[in-house]
């Protein structure tokens, strides 16, 4: 893989970023890649019947969680953006995408990772919709090359019912980051789950070793390929 610098990740949720590229991260990052990582809603206050409700003290611990598992992966810079959970689809499109544009323009990245567009998740489809608009190949625009990636627990239980749903063209050999990507996950306490749940460790693994026979390496993520301006 050429090593192309820097790279932004986009993610809606923490832990998003390393369930769809968490091991992706670590790679690039080895490789003498600067990897910037944006987590654009707060994660959590979806659980609590009001927004105001949530526990800010859980909150805290979130993000800690995000930093720790940033740090684990070697990112270089890890924003944490305040859009509300599980709730993006309220928020005016056009405020999503300056805040992309915003990262976009301070970071230069020539690569971006985000969310695939067919994601059960309504903030996926928001974040990966505010993506490609805020990276619109104009003169200007710094981005080549972006990749969809996959979300354990969200990609596969849309069940391809919702328009882009993910068709991965481009597989990352990870066998040798691929225990660093399950290290950063087990940072989210309260987001692991136990198997047979896709975002377990175990299914983790498989979900990787699928890939990896699919590419004929021992493990891979996947990822969609979206435009490449070369």
């Amino acid at each position: 893989m050429p090593a192309i610098s820097p790279v932004l990740v986009v993610a809606a949720h923490p832990d998003d970023e390393v369930l769809g590229c968490g091991a992706t991260i670590a790679r690039l990052a080895a490789e003498g890649d600067e990897v910037y990582v944006a987590i654009l809603a707060e994660g959590m206050t979806s659980r609590f019947g009001e927004r105001g409700e949530a526990d800010r003290s859980k909150m805290k611990s979130l993000h800690a969680n995000a930093q720790e598992a940033a740090r684990l992966l070697g990112v270089k810079e890890l924003t944490l953006h305040g859009f509300p959970d599980n709730r993006m689809d309220t928020v005016p499109l056009l405020d999503v995408v300056k805040t992309v544009e915003q990262l976009v323009s301070r970071i230069k990245p020539v690569r971006i990772y985000t969310h695939s567009g067919g994601d059960l998740n309504i903030d996926h489809t928001v974040v990966s919709r505010a993506v490609l608009t805020a990276t619109r190949p104009t003169q200007d625009c710094a981005v080549k090359e972006i990749f969809q990636f996959e979300i354990p627990s969200s990609t596969d239980w849309a069940f391809q019912q919702f328009g882009g749903s993910f068709r991965p063209n481009v597989f990352v050999n990870i066998t040798q980051t691929l225990e660093t990507k399950i290290r950063a996950m087990a940072c989210y306490g309260s987001e692991s789950r136990s198997f047979p749940h896709p975002r377990s460790s175990e299914a983790l693994r498989a979900n990787a070793q699928r890939w990896g026979a699919v590419a004929g390496c021992n493990a891979a993520e996947a990822f969609q390929l979206v435009r490449a301006i070369v």
